[in-house]
């Protein structure tokens, strides 16, 4: 049993003294007038008068009780809601750092990456990095502010040198092998090529056809040379040219055409916007979530009975008793 206003008793309780005080005409002045018979109430009108106190009071605690709006709960019941299993598999390599997309690939990365995922609060997402080595920063989630603080810290430097984006994607199918919806997705974000990695990049992309999940590719960089810092030095921080142009498309086109999937060339943040955008856009799928709670409501016959019995005891001092005072 359960009760959804437990305090709201206390107005019955308040109903229950002020009756009181009427029944006993605690504050009524006191009338005079000659009655047919004289003499002591008979027991008959005692315990009458005695019956109808305890049926107003009883009305009372009825009404008091179903203020409280008790409730039963009987099932649970499946609720539908319209989810994708999405990884977000992000390249974090040094040439990340790069600055032909300001401030830079990384953050400019960051930045949209964090849009998207706040336009999809039913979505169940994952964060999976690579560079040389590849890691799962966030398995699957509905967390929307976990998921945004994980993207904000996503840094460079702790997963080694290099482009590993066979594992990154492999990594990505693994984890959503174990995925009870229809549409899983892998969205692979990179800027550079695959040179580092136990699989290629066509042979993760064969398990995720092989699973019929569905691999968006984005190469994101301009044809631009661009510049990656590489520390600090006697005038400030020391940049390494890197020749514009050397992300291989190719592979990403492939990747998507072999699991139905769209391939997207960034070459700016706000295109990566409108990449993203469009992506919003994927059919979405139902899952059943067993979580809505179906109650038997139980004030309305509580309700019924006490203003059932107050009625009988009114009437009972209406009619049957006339007492002297």
């Amino acid at each position: 049993m359960e009760y959804k206003n437990v305090y709201f008793a206390i107005a019955g309780v308040i109903g229950t003294l002020f009756w009181l005080l009427d029944f006993f005409k605690v504050f009524q002045k006191t009338k005079l007038f000659a009655p047919q018979n004289h003499g002591k109430p008979s027991l008959w009108r005692r315990l009458l008068r005695i019956f109808t106190l305890v049926i107003g009071l009883a009305g009372w605690a009825f009404l008091s009780y179903s203020l409280m709006q008790p409730r039963k709960p009987e099932k649970f019941s499946s609720a539908k809601i319209k989810v994708n299993d999405i990884v977000l598999c992000l390249d974090v390599s040094r040439s990340m750092l790069a600055d032909d997309i300001l401030p830079n690939r990384l953050e400019a990365m960051k930045e949209k990456v964090r849009e998207f995922a706040r336009m999809r609060p039913t979505d169940r997402i994952s964060v999976v990095l690579f560079s040389e080595k590849v890691i799962t920063l966030l398995p699957l989630t509905t967390d929307p502010a976990l998921l945004d603080q994980v993207l904000a810290e996503i840094s460079i430097g702790y997963l080694g040198s290099g482009t590993n984006i066979g594992d990154g994607l492999a990594l990505s199918v693994a984890r959503l092998l174990e995925s009870p919806t229809k549409n899983r997705i892998v969205i692979l974000l990179t800027d550079g090529v695959a040179n580092v990695g136990t699989l290629t990049p066509i042979q993760a992309a064969e398990e995720a056809k092989k699973y019929g999940m569905k691999v968006h590719t984005i190469g994101f960089g301009t044809d631009n040379d661009a510049r990656i810092p590489v520390g600090n030095g006697l005038f400030g921080t020391q940049y390494q040219r890197i020749p514009g142009g050397s992300i291989d498309f190719d592979t990403l086109k492939e990747i998507a055409k072999m699991t139905d999937g769209n391939f997207y060339p960034a070459k700016s943040k706000e295109a990566l916007k409108d990449i993203l955008d469009d992506l919003n856009r994927l059919e979405k799928t139902e899952i059943e979530k067993n979580e809505q709670v179906v109650y038997e409501e139980l004030f309305y016959q509580y309700m019924l009975y006490g203003i059932l019995l107050l009625v009988a005891s009114e009437l009972l001092r209406k009619l049957a008793l006339r007492d002297v005072v």
